[in-house]
């Protein structure tokens, strides 16, 4: 998919908006003792939505400008978003799932993978933090929040970059048979 001036600045908002919904909001509000993660989530949205490419730089901008607001490791929200990104754009462009679930499942994986990547990255990068059970029932109950959020943050981020977006060719042959275009078991 071609990145076209309209679908940058849709992105772009998109991008500050959900750094901004982190930061403020889903960070300062834990939900039955965790807290959510909306950047693995939106990354992957768009990656299921525009291919790999952008996903990818969606999942740096997005992982740089959390790393500044945080003032966290440079570099390393970054690097994880931009995994995020990539794979799941290559998932739209390899195997194009048309499932309905296929948001639920995607968004547990990129929250699972960030979580679990970030932490990592931290301990290798000589962080300290306390490794304990603590830490796995923290992991466990993000990634669950984030599995419930994956369906309304993949919905919104679908219907805002919806107008940027090139028209679908299913959509285009679906509709050349419902208005009477010839049917793929109509033989001629």
């Amino acid at each position: 998919m071609k990145l076209t001036p309209h679908l940058a600045a849709r992105l772009g908002a998109l991008a500050l908006v959900a750094v901004f919904l982190q930061v403020a909001v889903v960070a300062q509000v834990p939900v039955l003792g965790a807290s959510g993660d909306l950047s693995p989530l939106v990354v992957a949205a768009v990656g299921l939505l525009c291919g790999a490419p952008i996903a990818a730089g969606m999942g740096f901008s997005v992982g740089l400008m959390l790393d500044i607001a945080l003032l966290q490791t440079m570099g390393l929200t970054s690097l994880v978003l931009l995994t995020v990104g990539w794979w799941s754009g290559r998932l739209r462009e390899t195997r194009d799932p048309q499932s309905t679930l296929t948001p639920l499942v995607v968004g547990a994986a990129a929250a699972a993978f960030a979580t679990i990547a970030y932490g990592a990255g931290q301990f290798l990068l000589g962080v300290d933090s306390p490794l304990s059970w603590q830490l796995g029932k923290d992991i466990v109950s993000t990634v669950a929040l984030d599995t419930l959020l994956a369906m309304p943050v993949c919905a919104l981020v679908r219907r805002w970059l919806s107008p940027a977006l090139p028209e679908d060719l299913r959509r285009r042959r679906r509709r050349a048979y419902t208005t009477g275009g010839l049917s793929p078991l109509h033989r001629a």
